[in-house]
């Protein structure tokens, strides 16, 4: 192309809207590195840093999967605060904590963002309280994970689309929900049903 096209003052307007569409849709915007993982495909597996609950150390999501059906919540992590709603979500689970053992699961919290003081975040974002047993928080520092399973909302004050997925016994995923927004997630009585 010649700077004569860009010169051009048809090209340049045709320019200028798109810029403009672009900047309108700025703050939906998002890039997935990965692909969303689908029902009945193989769950990617993760290593991810255990920071509270009933696991400690590295937490292989194979190693969970080979011994009980697994329910993995991805969280807002920090967005540079946080998140209500993720607050919310996570006290309606842990109220079910009986039920999901009940069941036979064991619940992986994951709690995204840059590595930087990120467990740190995580442990205030449980404000001291403890996880049952069959719970665990792993952190995943600078989204490794969050981009392998698609859920990177690269968008300002963004971090993660909130989802939750039933990983059987076999590895493979039996359900999920993930959610575009803030809102529209799952709650403990939908991921029950499931199991």
């Amino acid at each position: 192309m010649t700077w004569a096209v860009f010169m051009n003052p048809r090209f340049s307007a045709s320019l200028a809207v798109i810029a403009a569409v672009a900047l309108a849709h700025g703050p939906t915007a998002h890039a997935e590195k990965g692909s969303q993982p689908q029902v009945g495909a193989a769950a990617p597996d993760f290593e991810l840093p255990a920071v509270a609950g009933g696991r400690s150390g590295q937490v292989k999501l194979s190693e969970v999967t080979a011994k009980s059906d697994v329910v993995l919540v991805m969280l807002r992590g920090w967005p540079g605060y946080q998140c209500p709603l993720c607050s919310r979500q996570v006290g309606d689970f842990v109220k079910s904590a009986k039920a999901f053992s009940d069941k036979g699961a064991e619940v992986l919290l994951v709690y995204p963002g840059p590595a930087s003081q990120l467990s740190d975040k995580a442990k205030a974002f449980l404000r001291s309280s403890r996880l049952p047993k069959n719970f665990t928080m792993v952190t995943d520092p600078d989204y490794e994970m969050t981009q392998a399973y698609g859920l990177r909302w690269a968008a300002t004050r963004e971090t993660a689309y909130p989802a939750t997925f039933v990983i059987g016994t076999d590895g493979k995923i039996s359900w999920s929900k993930i959610s575009k927004s803030h809102g529209g997630r799952t709650n403990a009585k939908e991921v029950l049903a499931q199991l």
